[in-house]
């Protein structure tokens, strides 16, 4: 079995992975919140997390995921303030909450069905679990960790040693103005304390509401995810996994709450995946129209050309979107899979060279195991593609890189045809620049040219006439 090293967010370093169960790994990545549809930011980090949770399966472990769905309790502020975001899509679309919530999360598991992102193991849905989440704020309350005021109950931050585990935070950065999403909630004993159930007295308006020990409510963002994680992978989980603006507060808080009401360590390794930038900042769906993955198809971008753009960046590092980028990546992934559909044609009945293949399979899964370097693996994929041995070797070496990098590079030939409609444009192209040519205008000329090749067409000048290859 293959040692996986990778950073760990808890640790501030790239370590060996060591699992609480030989060969098994229990691994809980946060889910979407219902409300609207995922931009590919989001999805970015889903990607990573499907790239981690292959890699170890490939690597030989015994994988168990847990994802949960957000229906309710995250509030539009992570201060604990603002209106749910599901009630929030909710008055947006004028329907009820469950109707939101069904429909964005069968739009969420279309858009990883698109991406090629595996469906976790367990999906559990936050309104399925509010009997668990009651028996850890009893907990908590028993304990001493959590106090009631003004009907809610909070979290007691000051019970705890050390409360910022996984950030470089400190107590100045909650201060009242210094951030957008801080606001002064006069119930807490301290600025960093967060609300486990909130009560009626809080949100009149609130759509979902459960009776528990202190009044009718619902429950706050964070204890969804320390129940629902333990409910399934139990007391010990060996990976947490979000997206790097979950580091604080919300994974601050799933330790501290987790931590407190079990008595012991709870998570020993944390996979956090930064931002998608677009030109402007950090993607959201608060700059007014996202990108999604429909957009992206609108535009004309097979949704596996996003995911092979996100695996030509480390996980950890910023990734900055743009249309031009995605133009050249399209062209590069329409021609690697048109070297593998000729290599799958050439490879006949061959027999695979197993000295060669088991090489390649090393050197990939050496680059994946190395804190999950993907655009490494990219490399040695096409390494191996140009490797000096047989078709039938190369053909089977990209059937099992792709069981981690599942960019369908063993699609039919069929399905890589032009059709009729496409090759009336690249005709049509042709004729434009010929024109163009022919009076001297060799922007338009050299702007057709490039166009084409941003879809993964390149033309070429003969004696006989322009001719043209995918």
């Amino acid at each position: 079995m293959k040692k996986i090293r990778f950073y760990n967010t808890l640790t501030k370093k790239v370590e060996d992975f060591v699992p609480n169960v030989e060969g098994k790994v229990s691994l809980y990545t946060c889910g979407p919140t219902v409300y609207h549809f995922a931009h590919i930011g989001n999805l970015r980090c889903y990607i990573m997390e499907d790239i981690l949770d292959r890699t170890f399966r490939y690597a030989g472990y015994d994988v168990k995921r847990v994802m949960n769905i957000t229906d309710v309790g995250h509030l539009t502020s992570d201060a604990d303030t603002g209106d749910d975001k599901m009630v929030e899509g909710a008055k947006r679309e004028h329907k009820s909450v469950m109707e939101i919530a069904k429909y964005y999360t069968d739009a969420f598991f279309t858009d990883c069905e698109k991406l090629n992102i595996r469906r976790p193991d367990v999906i559990e849905p936050a309104t399925n679990c509010i009997p668990e989440f009651i028996n850890m704020i009893e907990g908590l309350l028993e304990k001493g960790y959590a106090y009631i005021a003004g009907e809610n109950v909070y979290f007691d931050t000051s019970k705890l040693e050390r409360y910022y585990t996984l950030s470089n935070n400190n107590d100045d950065d909650l201060r009242i103005a210094v951030r957008d999403d801080v606001d002064e909630d006069k119930n807490k004993r301290n600025k960093t304390d967060f609300v486990l159930w909130f009560t009626k007295s809080k949100f009149e308006q609130q759509a979902l509401k459960w009776d528990s020990p202190w009044g009718v409510g619902y429950p706050g963002w964070h204890i969804e995810c320390s129940c629902i994680s333990m409910k399934h992978l139990g007391e010990h989980l060996d990976i947490h996994c979000g997206g790097i603006d979950n580091i604080f507060p919300h994974h601050t808080n799933e330790i501290a709450q987790s931590e407190s009401f079990l008595g012991h360590k709870w998570c020993n390794y944390w996979f956090h995946v930064h931002h998608l930038n677009e030109k402007g900042g950090k993607m959201s769906k608060s700059n007014g129209e996202f990108l999604t993955v429909s957009l992206l198809e609108e535009k004309g971008y097979n949704p596996l050309v996003y995911r092979f753009f996100c695996l030509q960046s480390h996980y950890r590092k910023p990734l900055e979107f743009s249309y031009d980028v995605m133009d050249n990546v399209k062209s590069q992934y329409d021609k690697l899979l048109k070297t593998v559909a000729r290599i799958k044609a050439n490879a006949g009945d061959g027999e695979v060279d197993r000295a060669v293949f088991d090489s390649y399979k090393e050197r990939f899964l050496d680059a994946l195991s190395d804190d999950f370097n993907t655009s490494m693996a990219i490399t040695v994929l096409y390494d191996a593609l140009k490797a000096d041995t047989n078709d039938a070797t190369r053909y089977a070496m990209a059937v099992d890189f792709d069981l981690v990098l599942n960019l369908d590079l063993d699609k039919e030939e069929e399905e890589l045809s032009v059709d009729a409609e496409l090759e009336a444009y690249i005709n049509e192209m042709i004729a434009k620049r010929a024109e163009a040519k022919k009076n001297k205008d060799f922007a338009t000329a050299d702007a057709i040219r490039d166009e084409l090749a941003s879809k993964g067409i390149t033309i070429k000048d003969t004696r006989e006439g322009t001719t043209w290859t995918m």
